[in-house]
């Protein structure tokens, strides 16, 4: 059995116009909304053991930041690279290549991937993940190498404006 969790980044900050893409850092609202969902998730008692992250800046602060609430080491947040605004094939591939001693991985990424790469997992559709929106899944596989299109079970899909804390 194999879990994983999507993490879209959380909001970020449009103060700077100069700030490329890439380098924007998280708002007030990311820097609150962060922390509070990842207390979202270890109240469901979810033990994380492994974490991919885009290298953008505001993936990245989302990361560190859901590491923090879930006592996951900071250092050994896995930086992708190739997750900074990838496809859904991409993400796929990068985690058919996640080893196969990790049983329940995180990837905290970019739209308009993750929410293709949600609904390609299963047969649940979501029309858009939100910022720091989670959507996690069960996967009946042994191995990262057989993770496939429609082979997922949805556990449950959450984001700061679901509910209120």
């Amino acid at each position: 059995m194999k879990y994983l969790f999507l993490v879209r980044h959380a909001k970020s900050s449009w103060d700077n116009p100069l700030l490329d893409d890439f380098s924007r850092p998280l708002n007030e609202r990311g820097k609150r909304d962060a922390p509070r969902m990842a207390k979202r998730l270890k109240e469901k008692e979810v033990l994380i053991t492994h974490m991919l992250s885009s290298t953008a800046k505001r993936t990245m602060a989302t990361a560190k930041r859901f590491a923090e609430i879930l006592n996951f080491p900071e250092n050994q947040i896995q930086k992708k690279a190739e997750l900074y605004h990838a496809t859904s094939d991409k993400m796929l591939d990068v985690l058919q290549h996640v080893p196969n001693h990790y049983p329940t991985v995180m990837l905290v990424g970019h739209n308009p991937g993750l929410t293709e790469l949600a609904n390609r997992l299963s047969d649940w559709k979501i029309e858009n993940i939100p910022t720091t929106g989670m959507v996690a899944f069960k996967f009946k596989i042994d191995d990262w190498k057989q993770l496939d299109w429609k082979s997922g079970e949805l556990l449950f899909y959450d984001y700061p404006k679901s509910k209120v804390d």
